[in-house]
């Protein structure tokens, strides 16, 4: 049966018995043939959206309009009638087996791609496993029953194993898949082994984090969950699962509302400590009726989000899935710019000034930038090979980066912006910073430096958007008391920002050079027909090679 969770959730079709609503919930909209590749089924979890969608998964799409453009044999079968058959087994033979030999225009990772291909494609069988479960015993949800089959098919090893086992002259990869996914069902529903309380409480923040992002919310919704989800399992563990007077028949109930209670009154004493993440300290206090949209949130996301099963949250796979994402120094330097120099980025000028200073090194100089950062010897090694001391080798390169690290500062030029920028930080970002910006996450660490009375004032200023006077009344200090705190905190993270941006540029170049030189590198490997994964076997040809192909841009 629905939780009450759920029946919360589903409030506007209260009035429909649960088999007429489930009924009209479970409608699968239809998906085109190279759709059933890229796209995701969405379980919809708010009042005016609660029908089954498919939603494009976006890297995943490109990789499909990447084979139909370039690959022959996909492109024949895609423009062929009922070929669906063969189009799985398309993606099977490069999943299972890395077949047909891989192309250079390719993506490295096609393999995983592959995977992740079939198993976007094996939703549909999911859906009408859990639907056949259900109809026949639902004593638990559809939504529930839908994620258990998804475990499997997002779970590389266990699904490798099945297909392995497939025979697409015996049946469709449909029919083979709902079969195998209607027996985990019902085998794990039948032993007890999954509940909804024990998803939420045992998936890892990593998890939820991922499950959450991909749901669309914003970094500050994602720390206050996360933040009161730790107090929640403390009070749950504590008050369900280790409490001898509970009923021990049922593993995971339901959390009682004094639970919650609970839950909100650590949130809210809790959120004022110097550990409690910064988004959750510069917001106000919650309420229970709060706490359970916020569970209620999660716990969809959960089901949504079936990779959070077993999938990396990094930067990569966020673009990959296709998030944009600033370089790391982009923000240092566009926020700097002048209305007249605004035609043409700054980012593009940064790299431009980077390689003309490389054109003007010196040979030996450039040598060494391609050894350190390309080739990855150390500064002995390099030592040996112009027969100096590596202090030396040391001491060449801090004279090459400075003079690259100049030409960037020139550019950025912080000092005539940073103010501004850390005022207008205030004002708009203070509550939700973008902790894929450095200088947010450098702002942010700045706060957390500051003394208890400062953060306070800002908290209360930009975090509850209070009026000076009840500031000042608050925290029992006069209004020309706080302008001065709050000038004096503006003006330290003015200070922090500079330095930090100085590091950002250092990383950022370090960075820049080890992609530029490897990059040299890999054209010089291909000019020779010499392997990537064997060049410092032919160190010396390659480097002169690579020379070469430093010096082809200026010409």
């Amino acid at each position: 049966m629905l939780s009450i969770l759920q029946v919360d959730l589903l409030y506007p079709y209260a009035r429909m018995t649960e088999v007429s609503m489930l009924n009209y919930l479970l409608k699968l909209p239809y998906r085109g043939t190279l759709e059933k590749f890229y796209q995701y089924m969405d379980l919809g979890n708010s009042n005016v959206n609660l029908a089954i969608r498919w939603k494009p998964e976006v890297y995943l799409q490109r990789n499909i309009e990447l084979y139909k453009s370039r690959h022959e044999k996909f492109i024949f079968l895609s423009n062929q009638k009922d070929n669906i058959r063969e189009l799985v087994q398309f993606w099977i033979d490069m999943a299972v087996y890395d077949l047909p030999p891989q192309e250079n225009w390719e993506p490295n990772n096609r393999v995983q791609k592959a995977w992740e291909h079939l198993a976007v494609y094996c939703e549909e069988s999911c859906y009408y496993a859990a639907l056949n479960v259900w109809k026949a015993e639902n004593s638990q949800s559809w939504e529930e029953l839908i994620f258990l089959a998804r475990c499997l098919i997002y779970d590389r090893d266990k699904f490798k194993n099945v297909l392995v086992q497939y025979n697409n002259v015996n049946s469709l990869l449909d029919t083979y898949i709902t079969k195998i996914l209607i027996n985990t069902v019902k085998d794990k529903t039948s032993i007890g082994k999954f509940s909804t309380w024990r998803l939420f409480i045992h998936k890892s923040d990593k998890e939820l984090k991922e499950a959450l992002f991909r749901d669309g919310r914003s970094e500050l919704e994602i720390s206050k969950f996360l933040f009161a989800r730790k107090y929640f399992k403390q009070v749950y563990q504590m008050n369900q699962l280790q409490n001898p007077a509970v009923k021990k028949g049922k593993k995971y109930p339901e959390p009682s509302e004094t639970d919650l209670m609970e839950v909100v009154n650590y949130y809210n004493t809790e959120k004022l400590l110097s550990g409690a993440p910064h988004e959750v300290a510069a917001g106000g206090n919650i309420t229970v009726e709060q706490l359970k949209v916020w569970i209620q949130v999660c716990i969809a996301a959960l089901y949504n989000y079936p990779k959070s099963i077993a999938s990396s949250f990094s930067l990569e796979a966020l673009q990959d899935d296709g998030r944009e994402f600033e370089s790391p120094y982009q923000e240092v330097f566009e926020v700097g710019l002048s209305s007249s120099t605004k035609d043409t980025s700054l980012v593009n000028k940064a790299e431009a000034a980077l390689m003309q200073q490389l054109y003007s090194l010196k040979l030996n100089q450039q040598k060494i930038l391609l050894l350190y950062y390309g080739f990855e010897l150390n500064q002995t090694q390099i030592a040996n090979n112009f027969k100096l001391t590596q202090g030396a080798i040391a001491a060449r390169l801090k004279t090459i980066e400075l003079k690259l690290i100049k030409s960037l500062s020139q550019l950025s030029q912080p000092s005539e912006w940073v103010a501004q920028y850390v005022t207008g930080w205030l004002v708009t970002s203070y509550q939700s910073p973008v902790y894929s910006d450095l200088i947010n996450i450098a702002l942010v660490e700045a706060v957390n430096k500051l003394e208890q009375l400062e953060k306070e004032a800002l908290r209360l200023c930009y975090g509850q958007k209070m009026h000076q006077k009840d500031i000042a009344h608050q925290l029992q200090i006069t209004e020309l008391d706080l302008a001065l705190i709050t000038d004096n905190a503006k003006a330290q993270l003015e200070h922090y920002l500079i330095k930090e941006i100085d590091c950002i540029i250092i990383q950022y170049l370090n960075v820049w050079l080890s992609n530029t030189c490897k990059q040299i590198i890999k054209s010089a490997c291909n000019n020779l027909k010499i392997s990537s994964q064997t060049y410092l076997e032919a160190l010396q040809p390659v480097l002169e090679e690579s020379l070469k192909v430093w010096q082809l841009p200026s010409k």
